[in-house]
């Protein structure tokens, strides 16, 4: 992320700052990455299925990765009739080739939106078929990389649908989920609309149990819709905290960069403040500093300002874990952002 906050408000930049952190192009947009610290997660990746595929499947996946897959407007319109067939196998068929349809070309990802292919889509992410409801949220997650659409996507029920896949699916439904969710939010009323919708509590499960993999994404997911005061006060009644402050503390896991990012994006909440506290951040926080890179000492020197604030219990707290001298280290050889913090 290009830029985390302004010192004086501890708040945030706006969507567009998200997606600068990722470091990727993003629909169609050249971003620069903030630093070689690595994203939250490669969203852009089309990541199904946990399931055997079928000869007719497999014909399928092939036929779409090549040039001769068949995507013209007659095929599509085809495709987008298949979804809402009454055979779950033609319905499969359908969702699959669509997903890999959308995967690359961003021409197509606007052609199955004007066939009328997100509506069936969104009915498909909530189908008690495993398998359909993984390809359904899949698909919605390519169409979202193209700005055009995300407004069909939440205009056509995806909200509801998305926060029911991450409820109910597969490991790899639900992390493409919180990556279709990343790629959502990227206005207020839709980030409050995922918080109304219960998007969190499965987040921050996701965030706790998920794989590597999931948990990257759910760190992405719940950064994006915590820019709300509404959404950061329900993640911390979640328990994203425990969460937050363990993957802190653990260097070896590759997580440290995006729990603090995060952190520092819920610790203008005075209850999220209370929450860190209570669950023994000071202590996490504090190594980060002392160890931790360049980026993470960053992120950890923003959490303490925040602790600091209006707090002179905190102040002897973090004085106490020994966070003076590398701070005090931290003005003379970090990053400017840090040396300011």
């Amino acid at each position: 992320m290009d830029a985390v906050d302004d010192d004086n408000s501890l708040q945030f930049d706006t969507p567009s700052s998200i997606y600068s952190y990722l470091g990727r192009n993003l629909d169609g947009l050249s971003l620069k990455s903030h630093s070689s610290a690595s994203a939250f997660s490669d969203c852009n990746s089309d990541r199904s299925s946990e399931f055997s595929q079928s000869s007719g499947s497999r014909n399928l996946l092939i036929a779409a990765c090549t040039s001769d897959r068949p995507d013209d407007d007659d095929a599509i319109a085809q495709l987008v009739l298949d979804l809402e067939s009454t055979s779950l196998e033609t319905q499969r068929n359908a969702a699959m080739e669509i997903r890999l349809l959308a995967k690359n070309k961003t021409e197509n990802r606007i052609r199955i939106a004007d066939a009328g292919g997100i509506p069936p889509l969104v009915v498909l992410a909530q189908s008690p078929d495993a398998q359909i409801q993984e390809l359904g949220v899949t698909a919605l997650l390519n169409l979202s990389l193209c700005d055009e659409n995300k407004d069909r996507i939440v205009g056509s029920g995806a909200v509801r649908a998305l926060v029911r896949a991450l409820k109910t699916g597969t490991a790899a439904t639900r992390e493409n989920a919180a990556c279709a969710i990343l790629r959502l939010s990227y206005q207020d009323d839709i980030k409050a609309a995922f918080g109304r919708a219960g998007a969190i509590p499965p987040l921050v499960s996701l965030l706790e149990n998920g794989t590597l993999r999931g948990k990257k994404d759910a760190a992405g997911a719940l950064y994006a819709i915590t820019t709300m005061k509404e959404n950061k006060l329900r993640a911390v009644e979640a328990g994203v905290m425990r969460s937050l402050v363990d993957l802190m503390s653990d260097f070896e896991y590759g997580m440290v960069d995006k729990a603090a990012l995060v952190t520092q994006n819920l610790v203008s909440l005075p209850q999220a403040r209370t929450a860190l506290v209570e669950e023994g951040g000071i202590p996490v926080v504090v190594e980060a500093v002392e160890v931790g890179t360049q980026r993470q000492k960053e992120f950890a020197a923003g959490i303490l300002l925040a602790l600091s604030e209006g707090s002179l219990q905190h102040r002897l707290m973090i004085a106490r874990e020994g966070a003076i001298p590398p701070l005090i280290a931290l003005t003379q050889s970090g990053t400017t952002r840090s040396k300011q913090k």
